[in-house]
């Protein structure tokens, strides 16, 4: 059992690289493969997606598994999922593009014409964080076989390519190639292995044994072998999917010495019917069990399959498609969580197990069944065999809820399974149960409440009072683990609430009953539209070869669609390579007062544990004028570190580092590492507590312009708000990864590393080794992501892996766990802001007073930087005459918060934005109204006494209006808001101004060296680095207009410090900007090189000239720069040019909410963008629509859960929710300004990398609008407070509805809660 997993086969030992790791659970994607099997009794095949993370290699004797390497390839033939992602410009950083693929891949495996339907179920479990979703879904929608789509499978002339639809302006294009697809032909996929078919024919199953180093592997083939080996090992686990054991195994430590795995007993695996319902194999995968409960609904009539429909509604939402594929119905039941999506549906409907030991038995699942957290009342060596789902009657009714975090693929919060059971022709109730999972430790029924109901009519007045009696039924402490106590304690009156108006309505169906019943509550519509992504043609008279203003596709998009794109830790494993992991501080304010690693030192492959006192340079990196250590000051004797400057400041604060031959030697090696602490007093956590004791960062800003206190004594209303915006993890899809080679001579290093600064890497490690920087190259090929998190953090790191590779000269690997990346990494700041507003009747804002606190952890970073570029975007569009804002970065016992796309802006400007709104709602008027009563208009100046013309901004906002035709629609949502009272509609128009560049001026300059080799092709390279923002594409373009060249004889290998020096780092979005024109001047001065040439030749070609350049020794290599502008802020004078320019946008956003659970659906985004001229409009587009769905889960959706002690506890997918396809708006459209110039930036374009991040905060103000609606009829008007994210949590409190006011609110102070409110 060499390597545990499959995903670590694929890159260990095959160098299969394609399978990325993103999250190591099983909740990203990133991993999917397809695993087939032959079934000989049947002698055919089945095909499925599993995650490689959590697929044991044992278990896959006999199975075939194909990674995204195995359907295509750049050097062959790509396979059309492949080329329909690619071209539809699917992949941004490309790092989930694999995954992407095969979940698709294996899908039309099984279903060549599939549904919109289907796609999105089977994507439903692969996360990205660059592209927004829409191209993905766009490349797959056309393998679709629908009738209002004419791209079905590869036919060229598609209305979307804007050649078949007369309604297409001919400024617009689309953004994506929908022409010459390859054909999607079935006969053709790969055949399964005939070995594996003869094997499965003719060997005599056998018991196969597997010994690994720590553990055991058994896979008996009979049934009675199984109950041997259960009866002599009783705690041993049995594993089929691996979706329970596997993640306890690799995150909490769990050594299992022995696994049984039962896959290949039969039994286990068999259906029987009986004319009283159906027994299904405990063995049976949850997606064996849908398909099986579908096949079976339409067999019977539908009073009998109420509880096979209730189960399949389950299904469809419990994990995702990779999950449901491998994990198993008894595993699911006996797993036993309290928040069992399936449990209570089982046991309402009075299933029962069929267990075996020494003799059989068979035990209901009923509340006896669940006695604990993860424990049954199945004794240890019993084996559930098969699960009996009974037939319903006639008169009985089921019905399953549920509520999650998110959509799909999400732990629920709430779960129920509702029965209920008439005599016929009756309304009064014979039977009744109900489960609840999430209220508790385990499934739970609610007998008391379900006695009051029995006996009595089916009615408003019955369910009135079993509502109360509910409510003290399943009560929970204030403290409950998983928090949320009064949303939960909601949901279970408000989903009784809404299984009493489904029964209603099924009484009336059937006549019983003749009332008139209240409204139907459908559900969420969920059906993804096609989109319109529009922006200017290139000019009639641009040259055909000139692909500037184009939408080329990323020039890496094939190579990520395939898996042949080389990320960090794609890169082989040289001889002797070691790993290093992180031992991190478990305190957030101690003392440390031991340090012991005789145990680590002891366990095999353990080289050695690396300390502060190893480093021989700086044991610190310089941060905004302040010193942050890398590691605790500790010095070695013997087997113990006794410290020396003993106090951490955090949880996750880096105190020594592990280096092993591997990384499952590391990670144990770190867990042996003892630690002891001598807790500090008063640790600071929330920002309340910073100013309560004035822990700040200094310095500490203020600005304003006219006078405010002034202007509040003259105005005719004032009103005062505060806001509470929370953190966001930056959830790039590649952890933290480098690799640290010592060359071998003269103290020289090689660097291969994931950031966005290779610079600040070289002098990182140059710095903390003690050698100069002409010592250290930093490569950079690629980065799956990064959003602002691999600089700052990322150099920390680096510095750390280049002591180890210094002690041992050997090279040093290290790649963050998802958990230990989130813990240690830190996020966007959390802000909370109060202001005071004084306004006019007439709804202008005459002053404004606000005051800024962000959470910036333990350490400084750049978070006073974050707090300046706060302030100097508080006026947004608003020309406010007396403005003041100040801001404070709050020091506190928390991971230290760094850079994330925005800058600290969404934030600043979530402010401004909540208190236009409030204006609007004191005065009774629409938001839009005072928005626009209050815009910049004409030559303008902002509050640091800037110069700029708001004419673009006015011209996108107006054309926003337009295009998504807002009054009308407007009008739409009051109607639907008045004749519906548990679904609400909200709708929200938000605009945004940003600024372009660094206001630190020597951050904006750039440089690129360009080569021209004797053959005519050329190799470019600059000081950006490709993250997935299609840098490098944009600078092919560049060069390619420059020399008139096709793009094909272009290459970008690599960023690297040794070819250009001194960069700067690839943010704020001015990457494109400033590398861009260092490109163009590297070109420039080649091109006038080769006009000798051209004179002499005129007719000749671009690789006769340079032929020609080389015979005449001129020089086919420059050097390329770029100064950038001089930009600057004085904070004494309040006054600056802290951006080049400003990016513009608007966004109007449609929204659909559940008021009893707080869901809600995007129906419909329309944004306007004005970026100039757009270099590559595909490129820019995609940078909006995956900004825009970052943004919407900023303020929607994602949120950091810190214990009481300051640990975090969202470390990974299945804790900490970011948007999935199902978070798209239904209908998503993106519209380029015309007809714009920005002579500030390279071919008159803008930098779009960051600016619509804010504009995802129009979903959560379409939200606020639709909570107010739900509001108004509970007679609440007036401002309300609805802190950011917009969570259903939030959003359900917040409506305020009957259920949620019978919820009594504890005290605060008076219980230690389970989380923190950061």
């Amino acid at each position: 059992m060499r390597a545990e997993f499959a995903a670590s086969l694929t890159f260990s030992s095959v160098r299969l690289t394609g399978t990325k790791s993103g999250c190591g659970g099983g909740g990203c994607g990133a991993c999917t493969v397809m695993v087939s099997r032959y079934q000989p009794a049947t002698k055919t095949f089945t095909h499925y997606s599993a995650n490689a993370c959590l697929l044991p290699l044992c278990q896959l004797h006999g199975a075939a598994v194909t990674t995204v390497e195995g359907i295509g390839s750049s050097k062959t033939r790509i396979h059309p999922v492949q080329e329909r992602i690619a071209k539809a410009h699917g992949s941004q950083c490309g790092f989930c593009t694999p995954g992407m693929v095969m979940s698709t891949y294996a899908l039309l495996r099984n279903k060549p014409q599939p549904t919109m339907e289907d796609i999105t179920q089977a994507l439903a479990g692969n996360l990205c964080r660059c592209t927004g979703y829409r191209p993905i879904v766009d490349g797959c929608r056309t393998f679709c076989q629908e009738a209002n789509c004419c791209q079905a499978n590869g036919d060229g002339n598609c209305c979307r390519n804007g050649d078949g639809n007369p309604d297409t302006p001919e400024e617009n294009s689309s953004a994506s190639n929908f022409k010459d697809f390859l054909p999607l032909d079935p006969t053709q996929e790969l055949i399964f292995p005939p070995e594996l078919i003869l094997m499965a024919e003719t060997a005599n199953p056998e018991t196969l044994t597997f010994y690994g180093e720590r553990t055991t592997w058994v896979s008996p083939t009979s049934l009675e072998e199984l109950v041997q080996l259960k009866a002599k090992h009783p705690k041993a686990p049995l594993v089929m999917g691996n979706t329970n054991i596997g993640p306890d195994i690799k995150f909490k430590g769990v050594l299992h010495p022995l696994i049984i795995s039962p896959s290949r007993v039969k039994e286990l695996f068999e259906v029987s019917e009986t004319a009283q319902g159906v027994w299904v194999g405990a063995g049976c995968s949850l997606s064996e069990l849908r398909s099986l409960l579908e096949k079976l609904v339409p067999q019977f009539p539908e009073e009998k399959t109420e509880l096979f429909r209730a189960l399949n509604q389950q299904l469809g939402n419990l994990g995702n498609q990779q999950i449901r594929n491998v994990a198993t119905l008894g595993g699911n039941i006996v797993s036993a969580y309290p928040n069992s999506d399936l449990n209570p549906v089982l046991a309402v409907g009075n299933c029962k197990v069929s267990v075996i030991s020494s003799g059989r038995r068979e035990v209901p699942l009923n509340q006896d069944f669940f006695m604990g957290f993860g424990k049954t009342i199945l004794n240890p060596e019993e084996i559930v065999v098969s699960v009996f789902i009974p037939f319903t009657r006639k008169g009985e009714f089921v019905r399953a809820f549920r509520q999650a975090p998110r959509k799909e693929a999400s732990f629920a919060t709430v779960s129920t399974g509702m029965r209920v059971f008439f005599s016929e022709g009756s309304r009064v109730v014979q039977d009744v149960s109900l489960y609840y999972g999430g209220m508790g430790p385990t499934t739970v029924s609610a007998t008391k409440t379900c006695a009051a109901i029995i006996a009595k009519p089916w009615d408003d007045e019955t369910l009135s009072k079993a509502y109360d009696i509910l409510l003290d039924e399943l009560a929970l402490p204030p403290s409950a683990p998983g928090g949320k106590v009064e949303f939960r304690r909601s949901l279970t009156l408000s989903l009784l609430f809404k299984f009493h108006l489904e029964v209603l309505q099924k009484l009336r169906e059937t006549n019983v009953i003749k009332d008139e019943v209240p409204e139907k509550i459908s559900p969420l519509p969920r059906e993804i539209q096609p989109g319109l992504q529009e922006f200017q043609a290139v000019s009639k008279d641009q040259s055909a070869q000139d692909p500037v203003g184009r939408p080329i596709m990323h020039r890496s998009a094939v190579g990520h669609a395939t898996g042949e794109a080389v990320y960090c830790d794609d890169i082989p494993k040289t001889d002797g390579e070691l790993f290093l992991g992180l031992v991190t501080s478990s305190r957030a304010h101690a003392k440390i007062t031991a340090v012991d690693v005789s145990q680590a030192l002891q366990l095999p492959g353990v080289v050695d544990v690396i300390t502060a006192q190893d480093i021989p340079g700086k044991k610190f990196r310089p941060m905004t004028g302040q010193k942050e250590e890398l590691m605790a000051e500790t010095e070695v004797f013997g087997f113990f570190c006794f410290v020396v400057s003993p106090q951490v400041s955090c949880i996750g604060q880096i105190i020594c580092a592990v280096v092993a031959d591997t990384r499952a030697h590391a990670k144990r090696g770190v867990a042996a590492v003892k630690i002891s602490y001598e807790d500090l007093p008063d640790p600071i956590f929330t920002i309340e507590d910073a100013i309560e004791k004035s822990s700040y960062y200094e310095p500490r800003r203020m600005i304003e312009r006219g006078n405010v206190t002034e202007a509040f004594e003259k105005v005719d209303q004032i009103y005062e708000g505060e806001m509470r915006i929370g953190g966001q993890e930056h959830f790039y899809m590649e952890p933290q990864s480098m690799v640290v080679v010592p060359v071998g001579e003269e103290m020289e290093f090689d660097v291969y590393i994931s950031t966005q600064w290779p610079s600040l890497m070289q002098e990182a490690v140059a710095e903390t080794l003690g050698i100069s920087s002409n010592r250290v190259t930093c490569h950079v090929k690629r980065l799956g992501g990064a959003f602002g998190g691999k600089v700052t953090k990322t150099s920390h790191l680096a510095s750390i892996t280049s002591v180890a590779a210094l002690k041992t000269n050997r090279a040093v690997r290290c790649v963050l766990e998802r958990g230990d990346d989130m813990l240690i990494t830190g996020a966007r700041h959390p802000v909370t802001a109060r202001y005071k507003v004084g306004f006019m009747k007439d709804g202008r804002i005459v002053a404004a007073d606000m005051e800024y606190y962000s959470n910036a952890g333990n350490t400084i970073d750049e978070s006073t930087l974050v707090v300046e570029k706060i302030l100097m975007h508080m006026d947004n569009v608003y020309n406010i005459p007396n403005l003041r804002g100040r801001g404070a970065a709050c020091r506190t016992n928390l991971p230290s918060n760094t850079a994330f796309r925005g800058f600290g802006v969404p934030q600043g400007l979530m402010v401004v934005e909540n208190m236009i709104n409030d204006v609007a709602v004191v005065l009774g008027r629409p938001a839009d109204e005072i928005r626009e009563i209050n815009m910049y208009r004409g030559p303008s100046v902002t509050h640091y006494k800037l110069e700029f013309s708001p004419d673009n901004f006015l011209r996108c906002w107006d054309e926003c209006k337009l295009k998504c035709d807002y009054s009308a629609r407007r009008k739409a949502v009051d109607q639907f808001n008045k004749q519906s009272r548990w679904k609400k509609r909200g709708m929200s128009i938000i605009p945004i101004k940003y600024g372009v560049a660094f206001a630190e001026s020597f951050l904006n300059q750039a440089a690129a060296l360009v080569h021209i080799y004797k053959d005519g092709s050329v190799l470019v390279t600059h000081g950006g680095t490709e993250m997935g923002q299609g840098i490098h594409t944009k600078m092919q373009q560049v060069a390619s207009r420059e020399l008139r060249i096709p793009t094909s004889k272009i290459y970008i290998s690599e960023t690297g410090t040794n070819t250009v020096p001194n960069t700067c780092p690839s943010a704020a979005s001015f990457g494109t900007d400033a590398n861009g024109m260092a490109v163009k001047n590297a070109c420039e001065i080649l091109y006038q090189r080769l006009e000798p040439m051209r004179k002499k030749d005129p007719n000749g070609s671009w690789e006769s000239w340079v032929s020609a350049a080389f015979y005449e020794k001129i020089s086919l290599s420059a050097t390329g720069y770029f100064r950038g502008e001089d930009l600057y802020m004085d904070w004494e004078k309040m006054e600056g040019r802290p951006g080049a320019y400003f990016t513009f946008g608007v966004c109007c956003c449609e929204v659909e909410l559940d008021c009893l659970t707080g869901d809600y659906r995007t129906l419909r985004t329309d944004i306007v963008v004005d970026i100039g001229r757009s270099v590559n409009p595909s490129v820019d587009i995609g940078q909006i629509e995956g900004a825009f769905m970052q943004g919407l889960g900023l303020f929607t959706l994602e949120e950091l859960k810190f214990s009481p002690s300051g640990l975090l506890y969202t470390r990974g997918p299945s804790q900490y929710k970011i948007p999935a396809i199902c978070d798209v708006p239904l209908r998503f459209n993106v519209y380029l300004l015309k007809d714009s110039d920005n002579p500030h930036a390279i071919y008159s374009s803008k930098g779009i990398g960051e600016p619509v991040v804010f504009l995802g905060s129009a979903a959560f103000f379409a939200i606020k609008d639709a909570v107010a609606a739900a509001r108004s009829d509970s007679g609440l008007v007036g401002p309300f407070t609805l802190s950011s994210p917009a969570t259903p949590e939030r959003a359900c409190l917040a409506c305020n509805s009957q259920f949620t006011q019978k919820i009594p609110t504890s005290k605060p102070g008076s219980f230690k809660p389970w989380a923190l409110d950061i």
